[in-house]
């Protein structure tokens, strides 16, 4: 493990002096900080300290990706406040938000050792898949929709659809749709809705990278698109993954499809704040936007690199896309049997 000079690195010595802030490191005390990877939003760091544990995270203005992405930074403060929230209703899902810096637009939590916490991507991409898992991510992403639905104060509180829009709607929806001109319309009517539509408080990147598979459950991480918005948006997001770790030469579809059915049974078996019916639509026709988004977005999975991978993504996802499907395992049988 690499001691970093703060003499060295402005960003080092940024977060030193907010620890210090914050009250958690001492006048004189000294830190360990390590970089962690896995995200391309914002700087991640391992501080440790002569007694303790702990992860920093800050915002970045401009994230890591190929295309030019620039996204405001306070959305920071976002991800703490959805974070401090989602802990009255799940607290073993999430970390602990320990201390905050709204001015340097980083805040500290709670380190989960990777050991006992590794993240369901990983997983997933090493073909281990638990369709009880997923049941799980389904109770526990309807549980949070349900209990925000019923709280009085959050879309005021989580009025974030600036950044929502910036960080999701822009790169996933928008691009795609100019890279496919002939369904720029179709795209753009579902973006708009997605937007419009306030129901619930939302995550916004419900991704197995953000799901650590916890000794209790699931623990949601990166809520740095939290808003008050469409929940059909986190379901899609997630269930867009279950279906692209499929997309890869070689592997069997069907372990895939049976966790993408068991987190959408899971899921609507907490529905109680609006039609079935209609929030099955709007995931159904979020669903294969974001399917193409992967391909042909501003972020592109990593894994998909073989062109016949992205054109048998392409050539499922368009027609749907103009013609939307309105049962969601009827999505996932179709794609198990391409």
């Amino acid at each position: 493990m690499t001691q970093l000079d703060p003499e060295q690195d402005d960003g080092v010595t940024a977060i030193l002096v907010a620890l210090r802030h914050m009250g958690l490191l001492g006048p004189g005390e000294g830190a360990r900080l390590t970089p962690l990877t896995g995200g391309v939003s914002s700087d991640i760091h391992l501080v440790e300290t002569s007694d303790r544990r702990l992860c920093v995270k800050r915002a970045l203005a401009r994230l890591k990706v190929a295309a030019v992405w620039e996204v405001p930074t306070g959305r920071n403060a976002a991800e703490a406040a959805w974070m401090r929230q989602v802990a009255h209703w799940l607290p073993d899902g999430v970390p602990v938000i320990l201390g905050e810096d709204e001015e340097r637009g980083l805040f500290a939590m709670s380190f989960l050792p990777p050991e006992r916490n590794p993240v369901w991507k990983a997983l997933l991409l090493d073909r281990i898949v638990d369709a009880a898992f997923a049941a799980r991510v389904g109770a526990d992403l309807g549980l949070l929709h349900a209990a925000s639905a019923r709280e009085a104060g959050l879309a005021e509180r989580f009025a974030n659809d600036a950044t929502f829009e910036a960080i999701r709607i822009e790169p996933y929806l928008i691009a795609t749709a100019r890279a496919h001109p002939d369904l720029v319309g179709r795209i753009e009517a579902i973006a708009a809705r997605t937007l419009a539509t306030k129901k619930a408080l939302i995550h916004g990147d419900v991704s197995p990278k953000n799901i650590l598979c916890g000794e209790k459950g699931p623990i949601f991480l990166d809520a740095e698109c939290a808003c008050f918005g469409d929940p059909a948006f986190d379901l899609a997001f997630c269930l867009n993954h279950l279906l692209l770790k499929g997309a890869r030469r070689g592997v069997p579809r069907k372990a895939y499809r049976d966790a993408f059915e068991a987190l959408v049974n899971a899921y609507f078996a907490r529905i109680d704040w609006e039609d079935r019916a209609d929030l099955e639509a709007r995931t159904a026709a979020l669903l294969p936007v974001l399917f193409l988004a992967r391909v042909d977005g501003k972020s592109p999975v990593e894994y998909l690199t073989h062109e016949d991978e992205q054109e048998a993504v392409r050539r499922f996802a368009r027609p749907l896309i103009a013609d939307p499907q309105q049962d969601l395992i009827a999505i996932a049988n179709a794609w198990t049997r391409q």
